[in-house]
């Protein structure tokens, strides 16, 4: 085992000293997009660096502990030689367990701000007040990891809610957390309007698309046409009387993004130009990621978001992913924004499955 890993973990630490000349190459500092893409890298070789030094330093001392124990005759010395081994060889597995999560392949994505589109589905009026109701609790989330969230795009729904809401969310790892949540989420429950007290059932669809930079996509502006218009809805005379709405139109690709919550045509633009590019980067990404499929079936993150991932049923106050079968009972606070629990029990199932598809490899 300490082989194995001591062997990963060599490499990772001759790449470290490579990437930290690299960096400081005149050559590599011109190429904007080359040098962004190595100094994330030596980031994240830099914690799994000193963690090499540490796990290194473990065994040596087991090795020379035991190196003591052999030749020492002195019964003092030998038994603070047994008592140090003891201390080393119960930490030893500790650390080898945190390593082998540490050597999951990263998904370079995670560390990505996010754009978070809800729509409406099945279920109406009842659908949009459930787009609402997530909206809701996603940024009640977001304001307790101390992330900043900002308004994209809304339609409000026929009678309440919302038909559709854009935002961008900014802030530590947001894609590495909110990835999971792209997919159908499914309500059970009483409409308000239902004077029977039928439960019926209802779907919204939430996509998280990592915000896509300049560096990481090429977007031709010729094969974009740009509209203008008047926005709709809540935001006061200022709003309804000039055309600052934005509508970017994809030639190529058929991709419409819409941008009208601003006061300003100008920065509606650069929001809805972030989109754009952030959809068009999620197409690449999808398939990556559907090859990636091909070579490994992943239960938690598939990319797909057609696929029904989570019903909140109101009547037996409970939430299931089922993803991984997980059932919670804490819907009222689940609603309010207490969703970390589950997000670490996809992360979990995501890094079990990667790990095995690694030991399989191995």
């Amino acid at each position: 085992m300490d082989n194995t890993l001591l062997s990963k973990l060599e490499a990772i630490h001759y790449r470290f000293k490579e990437v930290g000349q690299l960096i400081v190459d005149p050559d590599i500092i011109s190429d904007m997009k080359r040098y962004v893409k190595l100094n994330k890298e030596y980031k994240d070789l830099e914690e799994l660096d000193k963690v090499y030094q540490e796990y290194k330093n473990v065994l040596e001392n087991i090795a020379s502990s035991r190196e003591l124990l052999a030749e020492e005759k002195d019964p003092e010395m030998r038994e603070m030689a047994k008592m140090e081994l003891d201390e080393l060889e119960n930490k030893r597995p500790e650390m080898e367990e945190e390593i082998k999560f540490m050597l999951i392949p990263k998904d370079p994505e995670d560390d990505k701000n996010v754009i978070i589109e809800l729509r409406a589905g099945t279920g109406g009026d009842e659908a949009c007040i459930f787009v609402e109701d997530i909206y809701r609790m996603y940024t009640m989330f977001f304001k307790e990891k101390g992330w900043k969230v900002e308004i994209i795009n809304s339609q409000e729904g026929g009678t309440s809610g919302y038909k559709e809401v854009s935002m961008n969310v900014e802030g530590e790892g947001v894609y590495g957390t909110m990835k999971f949540e792209s997919g159908v989420h499914r309500v059970q429950r009483v409409p308000e309007t239902e004077s029977q007290g039928r439960v019926h059932t209802s779907a919204i669809t939430v996509a998280v698309l990592p915000e896509a930079e300049e560096v990481d996509i090429e977007l031709n502006m010729g094969d974009v046409r740009r509209d203008t218009f008047r926005a709709s809805g809540a935001g006061g005379q200022h709003v309804n009387k000039t055309d600052s709405a934005i509508r970017l139109t994809h030639a190529p690709t058929g991709i419409v993004v819409e941008c009208q919550d601003g006061r300003s045509q100008h920065k509606n633009y650069d929001k809805a130009l972030s989109v754009l590019r952030s959809r068009l980067y999620q197409v690449e990404l999808d398939k990556v990621m559907g090859e990636r499929a091909e070579k490994r079936k992943s239960l938690v993150s598939s990319g797909d978001r057609s696929a029904k991932i989570r019903t909140y049923n109101y009547p037996q106050g409970r939430i299931t992913d089922h993803r991984i079968n997980k059932t919670m009972y804490n819907l009222s606070s689940f609603m309010n924004g207490d969703i970390q629990e589950m997000i670490d029990a996809l992360k979990m199932a995501e890094n079990a499955e990667k790990l095995k598809g690694e030991e399989g490899l191995v």
